[in-house]
């Protein structure tokens, strides 16, 4: 006797996913990652401004070492660049040493901006990222005297 695949339950149609059903979850895929990466992009920019709080105080703590040693802070013209060689114009530093290997960047890849007198605290200096958009006077600006 010979047994057909009706007789023994099995259909014409195979088991697996059709063309609809992959399409449905490929689409819900997409979401969630397009989701996912754009809560991404909010904790990327929180880490930048933390590295900025970072560099302010790192920067901040050298400046002020640099003061102890000499007595002043860099001169404006001076700026930051005086952590790390001699500064030749005035003021001369008497006791100068390098307090840093190089001048940081901002997360930015901007250079940090050096003001002395601050524009809060006129007897300390103040340094200033001009944020993501690199421009200065706009609401992402950074001050270390906010």
């Amino acid at each position: 006797m010979k047994i057909n695949s009706r007789q023994i339950g099995i259909g014409k149609r195979s088991s697996g996913f059709t063309l609809l059903e992959m399409v449905i979850v490929l689409g819900i895929i997409g979401l969630i990652i397009g989701g996912a990466i754009s809560v991404m992009k909010g904790v990327g920019e929180g880490a930048a401004i933390q590295r900025v709080r970072g560099d302010f105080s790192a920067l901040g703590s050298a400046l002020k070492m640099y003061k102890i040693n000499n007595g002043f802070y860099p001169s404006q013209a001076q700026g930051l660049k005086a952590l790390v060689t001699r500064p030749g114009g005035a003021p001369i530093p008497k006791s100068w040493t390098a307090l840093a290997d190089k001048v940081p960047m901002d997360p930015w890849q901007n250079e940090y901006m050096y003001k002395f007198p601050g524009s809060k605290v006129a007897t300390e200096c103040e340094l200033i990222t001009k944020g993501k958009d690199g421009q200065l006077g706009t609401d992402d600006d950074m001050s270390s005297q906010d």
